[in-house]
């Protein structure tokens, strides 16, 4: 009489409890198997999606406050010498053509979701700039019309073809955008109230950006974006560190 076929036991990982939120947020099953059931940790291409996956949410948490530093140091000083108006306009449209394009293309959120909160808070700046330039009342309509145009661009209304030209408008808007304060801060021989953790914080950012806008998208366009965001955000804040002791002397001096 034959013996009965035992019939294999599915595989089991202490990290089961866990797998929903792994499988949701940083792999795919086929990864999570290799991983943690297999035991198979050198897999080059789960490697890769986990490095992107934890960049791109490292990033979103990061971007919560990145400008916060900024805003702070803005109210702090009741000030906003040293700051483009301009150039944050700029900065703000690269911002919402990034954030309009991924969502139409339904992008991942770990692969755009920061420009949600940087826009948010580029806003804030924007207005702070006009409320200590002494023009409360254009920094109110400026948020009033921003908001309006933002709801109407996210909306059906918009074809796609005008979303993928404010992404392709990008890199010309980043690029004189980031020289517009390159040139300011040339022109004051110093960076006024421009923050150095929001600068460094938003060149890591960019970086790492181009690593997960190709891992997750494969999008070439949103990967030049980005390319052309860090170089502008370094030569920033190369004027940082070159100008880095002119504020305290100045402030010395005028003591």
């Amino acid at each position: 009489m034959a013996s009965p076929v035992m019939e294999e036991l599915p595989k089991t990982s202490v990290l089961d409890p866990l797998k929903g939120l792994l499988l949701t947020y940083f792999m795919p099953e086929s990864c999570y198997d290799e991983f943690f059931l297999n035991f198979n940790f050198l897999d080059v291409p789960c490697l890769k999606i986990l490095l992107s996956k934890g960049l791109g949410i490292g990033i979103i948490l990061g971007s919560v406050m990145v400008k916060l530093p900024q805003i702070l140091k803005l109210m702090g000083a009741k000030s906003a010498d040293g700051l483009s108006f301009n150039s944050v306009l700029l900065e703000l449209l690269a911002i919402t053509g990034t954030m309009a394009y991924s969502i139409a293309n339904s992008f991942p959120f770990s692969a755009w979701g920061e420009a949600l909160f940087l826009m948010l808070q580029t806003v804030a700046i924007g207005f702070l700039i006009m409320h200590y330039g002494g023009n409360t009342v254009k920094g109110v309509l400026f948020l009033v019309v921003y908001f309006g145009l933002v709801a109407l661009l996210l909306s059906p209304v918009t074809p796609m073809p005008v979303v993928m030209a404010m992404q392709a408008s990008n890199m010309p808007a980043i690029i004189i955008g980031r020289l517009i304060q390159v040139v300011t801060n040339y022109r004051n021989g110093h960076t006024g109230q421009l923050s150095a953790i929001t600068v460094f914080m938003l060149f890591a950012g960019s970086l790492a950006r181009i690593f997960t806008s190709i891992q997750e998208t494969g999008d070439s366009l949103m990967a030049l974006t980005y390319v052309i965001s860090s170089s502008c955000n370094g030569l920033i804040a190369a004027q940082l560190l070159y100008y880095w002791n002119i504020i305290p002397a100045l402030k010395k001096k005028t003591e």
